[in-house]
């Protein structure tokens, strides 16, 4: 708790930094600070929780028997750069609620907020060496860390295809496992409703960070006879939104993170264009203001067919793909036609329909009504190609911990 209250005295600045190194809206990056708190309070209440259990046996004799839980040891964390401040905590939190030791390689596009994190671990009174910060690119500093002997335990967020190369440098030790990986999430929307409610959550489940968030709903399945509708409410409240200077507090969508993912994001544009599908909004670099910086507009496609590239592929920007469907049978179908499993949304008035699709769609988490919230006391995880292990609850702390039984002679 100590550390709770150092993170929240000198929260201010995280948030600023984070904003400087990332690009994030400062409005976004402070309204942080609740679910970092909230995080780091469920993992504080974690560290008397860690329990075995004395268990009868069936030992000729006189023996006690049970079992105890104990710290894997030493876990690597490599932290994506789309939200460092908060990802960092998964591993950190943990780490101190078990006794770990953790080192921490954030991503070479954003470093800062966890670097300060650090300084800050030690002024709350965290010993040094239990917390560490290891700064370089992911197929160097990253790799290693995959690949140490030394390593009892790896938790990586990021693509799939990196994902699979920490499973295959995990063998040289059999590391404990916990990967989030990429996603390309549902997000359908049925006739029945609440469109003043479904129009802003499906937006913003894509253009929130500027489309850089993981399980971003960029597939948005919307019923074939409210189409039509929903496309237009659609680009009209994209066109509301603020783009620009991430210090500015009317700002709500910032810049990319890079040049290099500006030219991906474009390319993905120009596919979709060439594909066949409709630009319905946006598909452009910022100009004026705002020209030579990794701005985009929010960008719309509609008229998308599941099978295309835009619909295919993590585009990692603010880029949503408009699919129509006709009934929730091919709503379902079309959701799980994907290689990734990580979120996934439906939004109705209907129980039964609400019932079908939750039970249905298959991704780790999956919201009704509303979309991206994510508790640390329930958590979160991938499924097929998202990855596996979960991030909190009593699930993720006890991914740090290995059990042991205990058989006492009383002779």
């Amino acid at each position: 708790m100590k550390v709770h209250d150092v993170i929240d005295e000198n929260f201010e600045e995280l948030a600023l930094l984070e904003s400087l190194d990332m690009g994030s809206p400062i409005t976004r990056t402070q309204s942080f600070r609740k679910f970092v708190l909230q995080g780091i309070m469920y993992f504080a209440s974690q560290t008397m929780n860690c329990m075995g259990q004395t268990i009868p046996n069936s030992l000729p004799g006189r023996f006690t028997t049970m079992t105890l839980k104990a710290p894997v040891g030493v876990v690597g964390g490599i932290i994506p750069w789309n939200g460092p401040l908060m990802s960092q905590w998964w591993v950190i939190g943990a780490a101190l609620a078990t006794g770990c030791t953790a080192v921490i390689k954030p991503a070479e596009d954003a470093s800062l907020t966890v670097l300060r994190t650090a300084e800050l671990l030690i002024q709350a009174g965290v010993p040094e060496g239990v917390v560490n910060v290891v700064t370089g690119l992911g197929s160097e500093a990253g790799a290693a860390l995959a690949a140490h002997p030394g390593v009892d335990r790896i938790a990586f967020t990021g693509s799939t295809a990196t994902g699979r190369e920490i499973i295959k440098a995990s063998a040289v030790n059999m590391k404990r496992l916990q990967l989030e990986l990429g996603g390309k999430s549902p997000d359908v929307i049925f006739a029945d409703a609440d469109l003043d409610k479904a129009v802003p959550g499906a937006a913003m489940a894509v253009f929130s960070n500027t489309g850089q968030v993981c399980y971003a709903g960029t597939r948005l399945f919307v019923q074939r006879s409210i189409q039509e509708a929903f496309v237009e409410r659609l680009v009209e409240f994209g066109k509301s939104l603020k783009v620009g200077d991430p210090l500015d507090p009317s700002t709500q969508l910032g810049p990319l993170i890079s040049e290099r993912q500006l030219e991906r994001v474009m390319g993905y544009v120009s596919i979709g264009g060439n594909e066949g599908a409709s630009l319905a909004a946006g598909g452009n670099r910022l100009q004026g203001d705002l020209a030579g910086g990794y701005f985009i507009e929010p960008t719309i496609f509609s008229n998308v067919s599941n099978s295309m590239t835009i619909a295919r592929e993590e585009i990692f920007g603010p880029v949503i793909s408009v699919i129509p469907f006709d009934d929730a049978d091919e709503a379902l179908r079309l959701a799980n036609d994907t290689e990734y499993g990580l979120g996934g949304a439906v939004w109705t008035s209907s129980v039964k329909t609400m019932t079908k699709m939750m039970h249905g769609i298959k991704a780790g988490t999956v919201w009704v009504n509303c979309y991206g919230l994510v508790d640390p006391a329930v958590g979160f995880g991938g499924y097929k190609h998202s990855g596996y292990g979960w991030k909190g609850g009593p699930q993720h702390v006890e991914g740090f911990l290995y059990q042991k039984s205990v058989c006492i002679n009383e002779d």
